[in-house]
């Protein structure tokens, strides 16, 4: 059997080439003769290689880097009918889809031993058709400005701080929000009326927030619909602080919670809505999202995976509890003349 590693040398502190005699022996040791490839500075290398060496006939293709190589290599390989396994080393900020997959995301090489325990799940994935072009995603598409939260934080910011950087980013875009019409199909329905953003999950952890769709299970067929239909500071913010708190935000009023396989969405007016796949930029609605179920086979810590992921993110219970403290007791007249949340001292001032 062929195996070929795709790997960014930049990702992780440039930990997987440091580490990649060690990486290659493991995948040898599992029977597979293995090779690697260093992605380029081209936006589509990892894309090409994967597509490439997939036509070539190998069985196996180990993406090891950041969530954005994962998704070029499925972007090169999924819209082919022979497809090898893929195998993943996290090497990123988030490595959102190998928490879903239970990987280790804090060393290496126990990362690439899970091939000797040979158990895969053959995940679903998504594909977005937008002006008749297919792009492929893992995790989540979106629409709406909060959606372009991903790609406003600067990646120097997302190394340093992780998932809190997108706290920090969601604050200052929070008086920009404005609402959208918006006219969403799904199976079971049609969603028209405004909102702020929506969401297509694939899996249930997006930005290292692992409770957005704590129900998704991973080969089922069905992407976890949201749509966000304020957009109220206030009232977001208190969405936030119950998503952190287990996930409770999907039986809001103002929150559209819905299990389907297929959604077309598009502005009801001649609203610009972007769209977002996997945290970049992917093009503007109309867009057509449709779950391919279970079509890419993954190597994955499968007797971890019960359906969702309901480990809290590490390290950062202290910060969860603070936020959702600081969120309950916030009403529309903490909100100042510029559309800034005040303190309270701020607001108490403007109460007297």
């Amino acid at each position: 059997m062929r195996a070929r590693i795709i790997y960014n040398p930049t990702s992780g502190r440039e930990l997987i080439k440091r580490n990649l005699v060690e990486i290659l022996q493991i995948y040898e040791e599992a029977g597979y003769e293995t090779s690697a490839f260093a992605t380029t500075a081209n936006p589509h290398s990892a894309h090409d290689e994967a597509k490439r060496v997939a036509e070539a006939g190998f069985d196996l293709i180990i993406a090891a880097g950041g969530d954005g190589t994962i998704n070029e290599v499925v972007n090169g390989i999924a819209g082919l009918s022979n497809r090898p396994k893929m195998a993943i080393i996290p090497a990123g900020t988030t490595n959102d889809y190998a928490r879903a997959l239970h990987i280790p995301r804090n060393n290496l090489l126990e990362a690439a031993k899970l091939v000797q325990n040979q158990q895969t799940i053959k995940m679903d994935i998504g594909k977005a058709t937008m002006n008749d072009e297919e792009t492929y995603f893992i995790n989540i598409g979106g629409g709406g400005l909060m959606t372009e939260l991903t790609y406003d934080v600067p990646s120097s910011l997302k190394s340093i701080f992780g998932y809190l950087a997108y706290f920090a980013k969601g604050a200052e875009m929070l008086p920009r929000i404005k609402p959208i019409p918006m006219h969403i199909e799904y199976d079971d329905g049609v969603y028209e009326g405004t909102a702020s953003m929506f969401f297509v999950a694939v899996t249930n952890s997006v930005g290292g927030f692992e409770q957005i769709a704590p129900d998704a299970l991973l080969d089922d067929g069905k992407f976890t619909l949201i749509i966000v239909k304020t957009a109220n500071q206030i009232e977001i913010l208190h969405l936030i602080a119950l998503l952190l708190n287990g996930g409770k935000h999907i039986d809001h009023p103002n929150i559209l919670y819905a299990k389907t396989s297929k959604i077309h969405a598009r502005p009801a007016n001649d609203s610009r809505m972007m769209i977002n796949l996997d945290g970049e930029y992917g093009g503007d609605a109309p867009v057509t999202f449709t779950n391919l179920h279970q079509h890419i086979e993954m190597f994955a810590n499968v007797d971890e995976i019960t359906g969702a992921v309901t480990n809290p993110i590490d390290h950062t219970e202290d910060v969860e509890e603070a936020f959702i403290k600081e969120v309950e007791g916030l009403t529309n007249e903490d909100i100042n003349e510029d559309g800034i949340i005040s303190s309270g001292k701020e607001s108490e001032e403007k109460q007297k």
